[in-house]
């Protein structure tokens, strides 16, 4: 015989997200219980790297200065990769770091442990190692869980189970996702001392680098990333399936070949790999958010909710999960009842901006989706730089002339001019 529970509000999966709402339902007087398949927070965490702290912020003021965080990113780059060079934007800007840093790198074992921990000494219960098989559904209404023989009740369940969420597919607010909506995502942690860092990223003790890369991915659609840790870098790339199949190519060689490209070997080469996952990635931006995101007794956060933002440029997911955590817990404490719930959850997104920021980049995931950014203009950004930069003893008639000569042997006019106006109307 199994056994019966109550709390006021059960939160499946100990993210950002869940973690978050659970935080600011405690803090409100609620008996909210999280539950965890994996047997250690954060050990099925791969994704992210980096947080943004206006939303630990507004989980409590001041938090950032508790948090598990790693250094303080003062430098933005974007590589694009050619086939042996490489150009690079770097803005670099040490007022980002002053009073409440805007972003740090972090790593989400320590980060998700520190948080559900926090959480937890101010009356969250959480437990790990529990897979939850069902939701419990009584006259058209969300009711509670089942785990093995027990049934936890609660007057709602939240949904913060990560991009492929199965909870709110058999609720029924979405369908399973669709391959050319997801990225294949693999990041390895890669450790070196924190002078080796600093030294080789021009970086001061505690100031961090995050670079998004474009290209050197064999012609597979997607980019990579690098974040600087204390006393690692954290350097991956994020796949389309869809075009890793079409181009009959293993991720881990695309990944090998991407770390062994010129202008990333020497940072990483001689460091020490500690870790290595895998995991999806939402990539369809707002078209990827579910038309509705709660039912009766029932509310979709996070990931599960597709509360992603990918614009090539910066990727943003834990700051989003954090504000869909506290939208949901706001219309929990703030509701009269179970059928005011889910329209308070959309009115709390929007008053914390999160709807509004997911409209701003609607239509970054067809400029980022379109093949020719992966595949053909890094090796004509890097042809021409290599034409400017070049000293040979020839001499073009013109540079413009020069340039369009160089764009011809990549792309048609064509194709540039039609790509030129997509990229403008996508953002």
């Amino acid at each position: 015989m199994g056994e019966t529970y109550r709390f006021d509000v059960i939160v499946i999966g100990a993210g950002p997200a869940g973690i978050a709402c659970a935080y600011k339902l405690a803090q409100a007087g609620k008996k909210a219980l999280v539950i965890e398949r994996a047997n250690r927070i954060g050990g099925k965490n791969l994704t992210g790297g980096r947080v943004y702290t206006y939303a630990l912020e507004l989980l409590e003021p001041g938090l950032h200065k508790a948090a598990a965080l790693e250094r303080s990113v003062v430098r933005e780059q974007v590589m694009v990769l050619g086939e042996n060079s490489a150009v690079t934007m770097d803005y670099y800007n040490p007022d980002m770091a002053d009073g409440v840093p805007q972003s740090y790198t972090i790593l989400r074992a320590s980060f998700d442990d520190w948080l559900a921990a926090y959480a937890e000494k101010r009356g969250v219960v959480l437990v790990d190692g529990i897979q939850v098989e069902e939701l419990v559904e009584k006259d058209g209404r969300i009711v509670g869980i089942k785990a093995g023989n027990d049934v936890v009740y609660a007057d709602a369940v939240v949904a913060a189970d990560g991009v492929n969420s199965l909870f709110a597919e058999r609720a029924g607010l979405r369908t399973a996702v669709a391959a050319h909506s997801v990225g294949v995502g693999v990041k390895e942690i890669i450790a070196m001392p924190a002078a080796t860092i600093e030294s080789r990223f021009n970086l001061k003790p505690g100031q961090g680098l995050t670079r998004m890369i474009i290209g050197g991915t064999q012609g597979v659609i997607g980019g990579g990333f690098l974040y600087t840790n204390k006393e690692s870098v954290s350097l991956g790339v994020v796949l389309k399936p869809e075009s890793v199949a079409a181009n009959g190519i293993h991720i881990y060689d695309i990944f090998q070949d991407f770390k062994l490209h010129p202008a990333l070997r020497p940072v990483i080469g001689d460091g020490e790999s500690v870790e290595y996952g895998a995991h999806l990635v939402s990539e369809a931006g707002w078209k990827g958010v579910p038309n509705k995101l709660y039912r009766p007794g029932f509310l979709v956060i996070g990931d599960a909710a597709g509360f992603v933002i990918n614009t090539g440029l910066s990727i943003r997911g834990i700051d989003l999960a954090i504000l869909s955590g506290i939208a949901a817990a706001q219309a929990i404490i703030n509701s009269e009842s179970v059928e005011t719930v889910g329209p308070l959850y959309i009115k709390e997104l929007e008053r914390l901006k999160l709807t509004q920021t997911m409209k701003l980049f609607a239509g970054w995931p067809e400029l980022t989706g379109n093949p020719r950014m992966s595949t053909v203009y890094p090796g004509m950004m890097n042809d021409m730089m290599h034409t400017l930069f070049a000293v040979d003893g020839q001499v073009p008639e013109k540079i413009n002339k020069a340039m369009l000569k160089i764009a011809r042997q990549h792309v048609s006019m064509t194709d540039l001019l039609a790509d030129g106006w997509k990229g403008f109307r996508s953002i």
